[in-house]
């Protein structure tokens, strides 16, 4: 199991807990923790519903082009900006950090 903070769009800060063996992405974790994350596509990359800030230094896996494609259309972009679906949980996420990204109106 690993921690990972998530901070939602009214700042308030959620410590969740996220197993390492299932396979999960960090939108999976977001919506098992009833945070405000839609993930309209399914985490396939194809919308931008489950964008995020990372805040923490980890060393991710870099953005493949169908997710840097998705960023180019996305709303509030920053050069911390992710997709939730494309960030896998793993053992070297411990501690991750990342603010939901505000939603288009």
């Amino acid at each position: 199991m690993i921690q990972v903070k998530v901070i939602d769009r009214e700042d308030k800060e959620h410590i969740l807990d996220a197993p390492t063996d299932m396979n999960l992405n960090l939108m999976d974790l977001c919506k098992a923790g009833e945070l405000p994350v839609e993930g309209t596509c399914g985490g396939m990359a194809l919308c931008s519903t489950c964008h995020v800030y990372v805040n923490s230094k980890h060393n991710l896996q870099p953005a493949t082009e169908a997710e840097e494609d998705m960023m180019d259309q996305a709303f509030f972009v920053e050069e911390n900006s992710r997709l939730g679906c494309q960030i896998k949980l793993s053992i070297d996420l411990d501690g991750l950090e990342v603010k939901l990204a505000p939603q288009a109106d």
